[in-house]
């Protein structure tokens, strides 16, 4: 999410554009093609980078997993090495829905609304999609039964998983104030003070049924596994702005002629929490700090 969204309101509906004139510039198709032309440059080296950059993530060392996590799942209890699924490779989306939530964070919501299309493309290239919270399965089974979502979502119940991968806090952490995230230290006593008073982020909190300061004891990242003989080992993680590219959304509207118009703030929300002639479906957790 922008910077611009973290800190702007959140409507009830999405911005709406309908009656909206515009002071953009007007130009010949001689003169737009001039200007494509010069923007497909540097959409080149933008992609050229990005490959780069793709590169040096699989150049990552790899880290051997020594604990010996237990997920609750659709089919039982199941260990770290039982959710590749007979892959090799395994990506977990760390989504947002804590042991007191009543309903998932909007924007983890939004971004897993594309998993589902994905996931069987990715299954069949030795690479399993799945998400991890630490709410109770039951909850996660009910929200993911609302949503209409098919792909694996384990339950991190009363593990640490969650809290050694850098997105949960621990009660300790967060009656001390400090934690670490995105690599860095997070003022947690500052994230709180954010929220008070804020009816954007207390009415985000509220579409998971909970306060402020219990919405954030929650952090949104992806991690990236490997089975080899036998031996689970962590490749990457990403989180904040990170995850950026994971959200199918944001990649349509930053081709769209307005953007991501996030100037009047978090528009979005479960998809079906919209009105009947829209579909689809956040809002993040740092909003002193979006996502990087």
């Amino acid at each position: 999410m922008s910077k611009k969204a973290t800190k702007a309101g959140m409507k009830k509906k999405g911005p709406s554009l309908k009656g909206k004139r515009s002071s953009h510039k007007v130009a010949s198709r001689e003169a737009w093609l001039a200007a494509r032309k010069k923007l497909l440059v540097a959409e080149k080296a933008h992609t050229r980078r990005g490959d780069e950059l793709a590169r040096l993530r699989q150049e990552l060392p790899w880290v051997r997993v020594e604990k010996d996590y237990v997920f609750d799942t659709d089919g039982g209890k199941a260990s770290l090495a039982d959710l590749f699924r007979g892959n090799s490779q395994l990506l977990i989306y760390h989504f947002m829905f804590g042991p007191d939530y009543t309903a998932g964070c909007p924007s983890c919501s939004s971004i897993a609304d594309g998993f589902n299309g994905i996931a069987v493309h990715l299954a069949n290239h030795d690479v399993t999609l799945g998400a991890v919270s630490r709410a109770p399965l039951a909850k996660l089974q009910a929200f993911k039964k609302r949503m209409g979502w098919s792909f694996p979502w384990a339950s991190s119940f009363k593990s640490d998983f969650n809290a050694d991968f850098g997105v949960g806090l621990t009660a300790e952490q967060q009656k001390s104030g400090k934690a670490m995230y995105n690599f860095r230290p997070r003022d947690v006593a500052a994230s709180e003070r954010v929220g008070e008073g804020n009816p954007v982020l207390t009415g985000i909190a509220a579409e998971t049924g909970t306060a402020w300061p219990t919405y954030i004891r929650e952090l949104p990242g992806m991690s990236a596994f490997v089975l080899e003989d036998g031996v689970v080992y962590h490749t990457y993680s990403a989180y904040a702005r990170g995850l950026d590219g994971l959200w199918g959304m944001y990649q349509w509207l930053d081709r769209a002629p307005r953007g991501r118009n996030e100037e009047e703030g978090i528009w979005w929300r479960h998809h079906d929490k919209y009105g009947k002639q829209s579909s689809g479906g956040g809002s993040c957790c740092e909003p002193a700090e979006a996502p990087a």
